[in-house]
């Protein structure tokens, strides 16, 4: 119990997942430009630049956050919570920078409607997942907790409709897009744009366990 008093009890947790929620909308937005402009070379590798700079921004607040638990011996919400929501929200940003990357290395000749909907939907559902987040320190209080609920259900609302874009975009590329080469590369960013939606999905289930136990 000595070596307890020495440590921190509680620790910035959750100044951090706000830190790193800030970083995962930075990096959304910067990927919805980066697909809006993506005709114009330069603004492409700069917003994809700046992607990487989230990404990077995030993995540093990721490596804190796991630094910290194993320096605090009382955090504010369970350790396995604290580890499973950071790195499922750095699964995000990584999801947007290996979309970003893709995009650049396949060399897509333009940008189908469909790849702006999935990133519209995704970049949505990042913004709400930094709302939910910075909900968490005040989770005690019972308005507090029903709204962190309802973002949450407001990010599986919009994963529901990045699977239909999905599932949509799926029937159509393959029923019209005549050369293989371009299908074969459309078909993985379709999937990968979806996936970034899951994974915002998973963070607002973690969310959900947090509050039903903690408020």
């Amino acid at each position: 119990m000595f070596f307890g008093k020495l440590l921190p009890r509680e620790g910035n947790f959750f100044e951090l997942f706000n830190q790193h929620g800030a970083q995962i909308v930075e990096g959304a937005r910067a990927f919805m430009l980066m697909i809006q402009n993506y005709n114009d070379v330069t603004l492409r590798e700069k917003y994809a630049a700046e992607v990487d700079k989230a990404e990077h921004h995030a993995d540093r607040i990721t490596a804190e956050v796991n630094r910290l638990l194993h320096r605090t011996f009382i955090t504010p919400i369970d350790r396995e919570q604290i580890h499973g929501l950071i790195n499922a929200m750095d699964d995000i940003l990584d999801l947007l920078q290996d979309s970003s990357e893709t995009m650049q290395l396949y060399d897509v000749r333009s940008i189908p409607e469909e790849v702006l909907r999935l990133g519209d939907l995704s970049a949505k559902c990042c913004e709400r997942v930094q709302h939910a987040v910075s909900l968490l320190p005040k989770l005690s209080e019972p308005a507090t907790a029903e709204a962190a609920i309802k973002t949450c259900e407001e990010i599986d609302k919009l994963e529901s409709d990045a699977d239909r874009v999905m599932r949509a975009a799926m029937s159509k590329l393959f029923r019209e897009q005549p050369d293989v080469r371009e299908l074969i590369k459309l078909k993985a960013i379709y999937e990968q744009l979806e996936s970034i939606s899951d994974r915002c999905e998973d963070v607002a289930n973690l969310i959900e366990g947090i509050v039903l136990e903690n408020s």
